[in-house]
């Protein structure tokens, strides 16, 4: 499974993000594509006021606060319907 992290430069959110995708991908097997906006206007345009943004199949799965908590229940489900 591959999970997408939208990030950018200077921002404490994804700081906080890519903390808690580091710990979960201990528990969890997944690979971890990190994109930063700055470098896209297309993407700026479309995360820009999102920003952190986790996304995994094309669905965004949670965007600005990252919740480890549902975003750890969320990999459990999608792991086990794997």
């Amino acid at each position: 499974m591959e999970v997408v992290f939208y990030t950018r430069d200077q921002c404490m959110l994804c700081k906080e993000a890519k903390q808690l995708l580091t710990l979960l991908k201990e528990e969890h097997d997944f690979q971890l594509l990190e994109i930063n906006i700055n470098e896209s206007d297309e993407l700026t345009e479309a995360y820009g006021l999102m920003i952190p943004v986790i996304e995994v199949e094309k669905e965004i799965i949670q965007y600005g606060q990252i919740d480890y908590f549902s975003l750890n229940h969320y990999l459990q489900q999608k792991n086990k319907s794997s």
